[in-house]
């Protein structure tokens, strides 16, 4: 791709491209896929990374064998590497947003409780390693099992409970008429916000009236969903009046897989992304109404060095391959590398040929995409491409490579720690602030009173 090209782009674009490339791998779909056919819906959950929380037997004796059944059979319908890949995300990296209790489907209580809903949780930005979900019951408000999460209920505007297109695989051709018009501008879907209002409003069990939509982190719509009577398709117009900010808020909130244009259609648009790279399902549903519009095919990565690498070494070309599972120069002889390893060991000066691969063991060309992987959970991808370039016999030498598998080690103890409960909140959470009395200076105190709310950045 042209570097005009590129740098003309939208920065979202460019991070979801990086999310379509490393968040779901192929290998996890085939796996999921594979074991979805073979009727393991937890062995399909296990490969797409998602933790299923649930135990059947005491949902039965909780809530009775019609719930059960229901939440049998959409267990079986669920996709969770389609899940995966629509889930909401956030810049620059891409990574699921932290800290959501997002709700699939609603189910009603036994007897006199309250209705039960089947949510996916992403753990908080500090037990994110891994890029793990999982799946339990939310049985209301007031459910304690999931305490230790920092926001366990369910969250009106990242709700999949109303597009079940994102996750079933039974109902993902509803994608094509869902996911908004391909040739407009905006990332917002306003063609398709009166339809989804409609549905909102039906399922929050209100009559046609007022809603809003969330424009980015700050920004906030409230629009009215009208029609002169139920013969007429209803359209929206901006509120004629204002509301309280207590009233807004508490107003139903278009979900924003409803308000925003799916991603998959911009990447199409601008050519960053190709049909065949999209998912099984999602690349089925947009090509059953007609192939999308695309943009220029996106250039193909750069080509590759082929095996052997080569380079200048005492006047003459040398090879440097894989041999015997590990990188070495094949042009000395093995002997002589012994003595040229000790000679630099001893503070001597490194032939050209040692100095190459002690480079792509530090630092090598691929570490962007090593680190990509293993920022998006990809752990097996990420040691795959080290194993293709120094073999899997190789000893990791200090420098970033060897870093960022270590920190990536590192961060999973977290994780668990945090699916243990055992960190209940961050340790910052717990410091002692110093106090702000008539002592204090006032630059300390004026300082600490305007400080903003540090926010996420909205895709």
């Amino acid at each position: 791709m042209a570097s005009h090209f590129a740098n003309d782009l939208p920065p979202h674009l460019l991070m979801w491209q990086r999310v379509r490339e490393y968040a779901v791998p192929p290998s996890m779909i085939e796996t999921a896929t594979a074991r979805h056919a073979a009727g393991d819906w937890a062995g399909a959950c296990a490969a797409a990374r998602v933790d299923a929380d649930l135990d059947l037997r005491a949902v039965r004796d909780r809530h009775g064998t019609e719930l059960t059944s229901r939440l049998r059979a959409d267990l079986r319908r669920l996709a969770p590497d389609l899940l995966r890949w629509h889930m909401p995300r956030i810049a620059p990296d891409g990574r699921l947003r932290p800290g959501l209790t997002i709700p699939l489907a609603q189910y009603g209580g036994y007897g006199d409780r309250p209705s039960v809903q089947l949510v996916v949780r992403t753990p908080p930005a500090r037990a994110d390693a891994g890029q793990r979900m999982s799946l339990s019951l939310w049985e209301g408000p007031g459910d304690s099992t999931w305490g230790h999460h920092p926001h366990p209920h369910p969250d009106r505007r990242f709700r999949l409970d109303l597009h079940r297109h994102l996750w079933d695989r039974t109902r993902s051709g509803e994608l094509a008429r869902r996911c908004g018009s391909p040739d407009q501008d905006s990332p917002w879907a306003k063609g398709s916000w009166a339809a989804e209002a409609e549905l909102l409003l039906r399922a929050e069990r209100r009559p046609r009236g007022a809603f809003t939509v969330r424009l980015g982190a700050r920004g906030r719509a409230v629009l009215e969903l009208v029609a002169p009577d139920d013969s007429h398709v209803p359209t929206f117009r901006p509120l004629p009046y204002d509301l309280p900010p207590q009233e807004a808020a508490a107003l139903p909130v278009l979900p924003e897989a409803a308000a925003r244009l799916l991603p998959d259609l911009e990447l199409l648009r601008s050519g960053l992304i190709t049909v065949g790279r999209l998912h099984p399902l999602v690349a089925e549903a947009l090509t059953a109404v007609g192939s999308p519009a695309q943009g220029p095919a996106p250039a193909g990565p750069a080509p590759e060095p082929h095996d052997p690498h080569r380079v200048r070494c005492r006047g003459e070309t040398h090879r440097i391959a894989l041999r015997d599972g590990a990188l070495t120069a094949i042009d000395h002889h093995p002997a002589e590398l012994r003595r040229e390893e000790l000679l630099v060991a001893l503070g001597g000066p490194a032939l050209p040929c040692l100095r190459a691969i002690d480079a792509v063991h530090r630092n090598p060309e691929a570490l962007p995409a090593v680190r990509e992987r293993l920022g998006h959970g990809d752990v097996s991808g990420a040691l795959a491409v080290v194993e293709g370039l120094l073999g899997p016999a190789a000893m990791l030498r200090d420098g970033p490579l060897r870093q960022e598998l270590e920190s990536a080690a590192a961060r999973r103890v977290d994780h668990g720690l945090f699916r243990a409960g055992l960190v209940a909140v961050h340790p910052a959470a717990t410091a002692q602030r110093p106090r702000l009395d008539r002592h204090t200076p006032a630059a300390l105190r004026s300082k600490r009173g305007s400080r903003p709310r540090p926010r996420t950045g909205l895709l």
